[in-house]
């Protein structure tokens, strides 16, 4: 296992990370997985055999139940490990039982702390946008726990490009914690990520985090045009993140030739691809077996050549949007030529 630095910080993260939503199985995450305490520490105590040290879950993940879990399955091993979770998520049926105000934060920070079974939390990321609460009031709720000890880091999912550096902004002005890292959805098969938030990542040093790596099982290898191999794949119950799946097939095509010629599986594919971004920190991982982390941990050694990557970045690239064309049409500072401009001067 490899070890990559977090964003600015001093500390160090294997490149990939066990993610616990399939631990519990209560509610929506039934069909994600069901996972009960034993299943969770044989997963738990594989993935701090092969180097893991760090493990990512949520409180709403099964309503608590996934954060119960890993608590329990680390036990004595949690000071050697970066756990994370997130807040924002509905806990309850009272209106402030959501969201990411003060009150929310507070309340769900001291809870996941309990069922996690710590006093306190590496890596405490917001799951996404709240409309209703001021960035402000968040970043203060948040450096409040960084400053009592509760929390070491912040970090933030699924925002925009734009939320994230205002929040930046934010935390700037004020003397405020800043987010080190942003998990977001990225796979060889949805790089919309490329477009505007990989570039901020690059610019302000941040951590990146993918989640759902493999389009949640798209890129297993279970599935092909003509339907799902596996009648159980968590995609057949579960469709998401969207996929384009006519451009997904082609991607997988290419995928299955790189595979066989590394003899490894297709989903060691999707998750080297990954490894290989140079903006990519760790990978979440998630699994409901012991044979498919195995499959998962194997992608750490698989070296793709320089035309390997070219054959999948070629297969899997994003269309071109403005103002992306506008700016490579500009980026051409050669004196006296225009070359990026040949291709739209009619001959």
């Amino acid at each position: 296992m490899n070890y990559r630095r977090l964003a600015n910080t001093g500390i160090y993260v294997s490149e990939l990370c066990l993610g616990a939503m399939t631990f519990g199985g209560v509610g929506m995450f039934e069909a994600i997985g069901a996972l009960g305490q034993e299943e969770a520490n044989t997963l738990v105590h594989r993935s701090l055999d092969a180097g893991i040290n760090f493990f990512d879950t949520a409180n709403v993940y099964s309503v608590g139940r996934s954060e119960e879990m890993l608590g329990s399955a680390l036990g004595a091993r949690r000071p050697d490990v970066i756990v994370a979770t997130k807040v924002r998520g509905r806990m309850g049926d009272g209106p402030n039982q959501i969201g990411l105000s003060r009150v929310h934060i507070m309340q769900e920070c001291d809870a996941s702390l309990r069922r996690l079974g710590t006093d306190y939390i590496d890596l405490y990321q917001i799951h996404g946008h709240d409309p209703d609460t001021d960035i402000q009031e968040t970043l203060g709720a948040l450096n409040d726990l960084v400053r009592a000890g509760k929390v070491r880091y912040i970090g933030c999912s699924n925002l925009t490009a734009w939320q994230l550096m205002k929040a930046l902004g934010v935390s700037r002005e004020h003397g405020l914690a800043e987010f080190i890292s942003t998990q977001s959805y990225y796979s060889i098969a949805g790089r919309e990520l490329e477009r505007e938030m990989i570039p901020l990542i690059d610019d302000q040093g941040l951590g990146l985090l993918p989640w759902s790596p493999l389009a949640g099982g798209f890129l297993s290898g279970k599935f092909t045009r003509e339907g799902a191999a596996d009648p159980d794949a968590r995609r057949t119950k579960f469709d998401f993140p969207p996929v384009d799946e006519t451009r997904g097939h082609d991607i997988i095509d290419v995928m299955r030739e790189v595979a066989t010629a590394h003899e490894v599986s297709v989903a060691q594919i999707a998750l080297a691809w990954l490894l290989h971004q140079p903006a990519v920190t760790s990978v979440i991982i998630g699994a409901k077996r012991l044979e498919q982390l195995d499959d998962n941990l194997g992608s750490v050694d698989v070296a793709l050549r320089d035309d390997e990557l070219e054959r999948l970045n070629t297969v899997s690239a994003l269309s071109s949007e403005y103002p992306g064309w506008m700016q490579v049409l500009q980026a051409d500072r050669a004196p006296g030529t225009t070359r990026n401009w040949d291709q739209y001067t009619k001959k």
